[in-house]
Parts: C-alpha cells; structure tokens; sequence
C-alpha cells in the first residue's frame, strides 16, 4: 500500500476548492491508498472526516505557527500502514500515470526517493470527476499549462526512513532540495519522473501568508527564512 500523507492549508474561499481537488484525485487512484491528513487548520478536520481519511491534528510548529517537516516527516513514517510514502502538496493533482510511475520505480529500486517537475494550469472551479476527468485535465494542460522549474518540487515518493531532517518550515524554500541532496548523500536512488508523472499543480496566490509571495521566498537576516 502506498501511503500519501499533506498538510493542508485552512480550507478557504479559492485555496478550499483546489484542495479538495487534489484530494479526490487521490481518492480515485488504484490500488486505493492510505491519505492522511496532518495539522488542525481551518477544515481540516472536517475534509477528512467527509472523505474517511485519517487525521493527525497535533504537529511541531515554529515560532510562527507554520509546521515542520522534520516533525511531520517523523510522524508519517511511524503511523504509515503503507510501505511506501508519498509527500505531496495538497495542491496537486495525481493521475493514474502516477501509480504506474511509483511501480515502475517499485520494481527496479530498492532504495529510492522519486519526485518531478509539475504543471502549471489555473483551476478556478471544483472538477467534475466524471469517467473522462482525466482526458479532459490533460488536453487542458497542453492546451494551457506550463511546465516549472526543477527547482521546486511538489511530491516526493520514498521507500522507508529519510534519516534525520532538519526543522524546515513547510511551504517555504529549501526543503524539497534538500531532500534530494539527503537521499543522495545517503545512497539512495534519485528518480526524476517528470516524464512518467502528471503532477499537476492549481495556480493559486499566497494570500494564506501574512507577507503573501514575499513571505513564501523571502529571507530574513542571517539567512533565516521567512515563516
């Protein structure tokens, strides 16, 4: 079983909409998998009890009252019923190239951290999860979407410990490469799957944070990032 485990932002005007797009695209892969959702912000609670998922309210936060990783990295590992983990922001979609891609990998690695470029593409509205959601996500996709950068990295599947992670504040800079240079400091296979795996990710604004954009990239001084 493979386990998915996010930390949703509160469930909120633009922000609630896309979220509960992501997770019933993950409700829909197979084989069906375990999501649980960490942190107790606005609706949290609620989404999973709508969707039966599991719900681990009480998380590591810093002075700023954002989580993280390292804590809820830790917790996923230790409660996980899967035997394989996947990090994803609760703003992506996940297709069915998705299972197939982690398989694929499953396989052919015994170690291994995977993870990808995503798409850009704005979503304003709740999908509709008819038979041909996916077709008609991908056409929008080619039709709209934009590939990002390497640089930032929205989901990573893992089979097992990471090892130690430092307290890195979720949704803000850092993080997702310092994964990979700890999977490959460790020995671990590095597979990028942009090829193999429609992430896609709904454009939203950074109204959520304080500072907005600023807040999510920024550095303070002595290289402190911004929470």
């Amino acid at each position: 079983m493979l386990t998915i485990f996010t930390v949703p932002k509160a469930f909120r005007g633009h922000i609630a909409v896309i979220q509960r797009n992501a997770i019933r695209s993950w409700l829909l892969l197979r084989p069906k998998c375990e999501i649980i959702l960490f942190g107790n912000d606005e609706g949290t609670k609620e989404i999973a009890a709508e969707f039966r998922l599991r719900h681990i309210p009480e998380i590591a936060c810093n002075e700023y009252g954002t989580p993280l990783v390292n804590d809820v990295f830790q917790k996923a590992e230790k409660s996980a019923r899967g035997n394989v983990l996947c990090y994803v922001n609760t703003d992506i979609l996940l297709l069915g190239d998705f299972i197939e891609g982690v398989n694929y990998v499953a396989r052919r690695k015994r170690r291994f951290l995977i993870a990808g470029q995503r798409w850009n593409v704005d979503l304003l509205k709740p999908l509709d999860f008819k038979v041909d959601w996916e077709e008609e996500l991908r056409s929008l996709v080619v039709a709209k979407g934009e590939l990002y950068d390497p640089a930032g990295i929205d989901y990573f599947v893992f089979d097992g410990n990471l090892g130690e992670i430092p307290p890195f504040a979720i949704g803000r800079t850092l993080f997702d490469n310092w994964l990979i240079y700890r999977a490959r400091e460790r020995g671990v296979a590095v597979v990028d799957a942009t090829r193999r795996i429609s992430a896609i990710h709904q454009n939203h604004d950074y109204g959520h944070l304080r500072n907005g954009r600023t807040e999510a990239w920024g550095v303070r001084k002595r290289g402190e990032i911004l929470s």
